[in-house]
């Protein structure tokens, strides 16, 4: 049922992961706006890229931290909202609830809709939704961030990982949470178009993960 209270709770997740953390972090300490550097978006990794880890640390922490509070507005209304916690309509409605977090992290409004691409956002949404797939999606990441050094390649790889989790080693039986993680893998591929073109050009710049 659609209430004043659900479409509050969406519009709140919106704003939430509206925060351009990036930006506002570059800007006040550092006196530089990260989407005019490095890959022009206002994410983790680019401000790794451009203002280094010092900065790009909170940045992501902070992203992540967006996308589980917005889907853990579901625990204080989603009772009254959708019935019992853990139900089809409750987790129908924390995936909402994380989409609209997304969106707000693509297309902050308070940052000019310039945002970044929304994988530290999404990962803070699956961690709310379903943990174990979302440590499996950290492993994955780490290992073929050490191999290869590649961020684009780890979150791309990550975001399939989830979908192949929530679908054969966690086995959710809820369609949208599949169809979901579809999603997912469809957002990372767009999102991250420029970045497989340069990776198949071999053009991607790599994350030394002891620098400074």
């Amino acid at each position: 049922m659609i209430t004043i209270y659900s479409v509050s709770a969406l519009i709140l997740a919106y704003l939430c992961g509206s925060i351009p953390t990036a930006v506002w972090i570059g800007q006040a300490f550092y006196g530089v706006d990260v989407r005019e550097y490095g890959s022009g978006n206002a994410g983790a990794t680019n401000t790794f890229r451009v203002l280094g880890k010092k900065a790009g640390i909170p940045v992501m922490l902070l992203d992540i931290l967006k996308g589980w509070t917005a889907t853990n507005l579901a625990y204080f209304i989603g009772v009254s909202t959708t019935g019992a916690y853990n139900s089809i309509a409750y987790t129908n409605y924390e995936l909402a609830l994380g989409i609209a977090a997304v969106m707000g992290h693509l297309f902050p409004v308070f940052a000019g809709f310039r945002g970044g691409k929304g994988i530290a956002t999404l990962f803070g949404m699956i961690l709310a939704v379903n943990l174990p797939a979302a440590l499996l999606c950290v492993g994955v990441f780490i290992v073929v961030l050490l191999i290869t050094k590649y961020v684009s390649l780890s979150s791309i790889t990550a975001g399939f990982t989830y979908l192949i989790g929530v679908t054969f080693v966690f086995p959710v039986y809820i369609k949208s949470v599949i169809i979901y993680g579809m999603c997912i893998c469809l957002l990372i591929l767009v999102t991250h178009q420029k970045n497989i073109e340069r990776l198949l050009k071999g053009k991607e710049s790599r994350v030394n993960l002891f620098k400074k």
